[in-house]
């Protein structure tokens, strides 16, 4: 597959910022820890992975602005682009020593995203993207899951944990899920539900309150990959709402519909 000069630089940034958290993820018990907020733990390692990105993206376009999840966002003079950066999505598993966390790189033009990036250094596995260019994990061509039906098939989500999210709306959403579907799994890193939906692995993906670095580059991979997203209200501001449904044109729709179902009356 050929890659633009400006996926490269993305694809570079994610390997090298990948290859550090490798490093820390086989040493991770003796990780410096903070606490960013209940439940929600930043650790060195994140910090570290960012500022390799940060650096490797602005040295190569230094006007371009930055919106990583541990910094403060830097507006570019360019004023049409802007990377949107996680450089450690799944934290809580990294330091639970589960090897399902990924570096995710976006990047935006013009209020768009056109080129994504989630890298996952455990598995080594490669996802990439480039609007009107087709979604790869690898060097392998990537579909979304041809299943039309909610029943045939393994839907994905998050689950809020402590101090995240209203947990009584999500239970009514997956209690109207679960009684349709084959199986629900919950992956704890949100970059990789979505390229997992880009593969063919999840047949959908749903979930609310998430941050814009969380998904950006998933958005387009799903995209790209011939699938259909949209936020909670069936529209495409993903990037403000902070919530996300996917699938095919099938699964997404049918999904979207169960998951809105209104609370049963008794």
């Amino acid at each position: 597959m050929a890659r633009s000069a400006l996926l490269n630089v993305m694809v570079q940034a994610a390997i090298k910022a990948g290859k550090s958290l490798g490093r820390d993820f086989g040493e991770v018990q003796n990780l410096q820890v903070s606490v960013k907020g209940p439940g929600d733990f930043v650790s060195s390692a994140d910090r570290k992975a960012e500022k390799i990105v940060k650096e490797e993206l602005l040295k190569a376009r230094p006007t371009y602005g930055f919106l990583g999840e541990e910094s403060e966002e830097i507006k570019g003079t360019d004023g049409a682009h802007r990377w949107i950066v996680d450089p450690l999505d799944g934290t809580t598993n990294f330091l639970h020593g589960i090897p399902m966390f990924a570096v995710s790189i976006a990047l935006e033009r013009n209020n768009e995203i056109v080129a994504g990036v989630v890298f996952n250094p455990a598995t080594d596995e490669l996802y990439t993207a480039e609007r009107g260019g087709g979604a790869f994990l690898n060097d392998r061509r990537l579909r979304v899951g041809a299943r039309r039906v909610l029943s045939d098939s393994v839907i994905a989500c998050g689950v809020p944990h402590l101090g995240r999210g209203n947990h009584g709306k999500f239970l009514v959403e997956l209690r109207h899920v679960m009684g349709e579907v084959a199986g629900i799994r919950r992956m704890g890193a949100a970059s990789l539900d979505l390229a997992y939906v880009a593969a063919g692995r999840f047949d959908g993906y749903w979930e609310t309150a998430l941050s814009a670095w969380d998904i950006a580059a998933g958005i387009l991979l799903i995209r790209e990959a011939g699938g259909y997203v949209s936020d909670w209200d069936g529209g495409s501001s993903l990037l403000e709402t902070g919530s996300v449904v996917a699938g095919n044109e099938y699964i997404q729709k049918a999904l979207l519909e169960v998951a809105k179902r209104p609370v049963p009356t008794r």
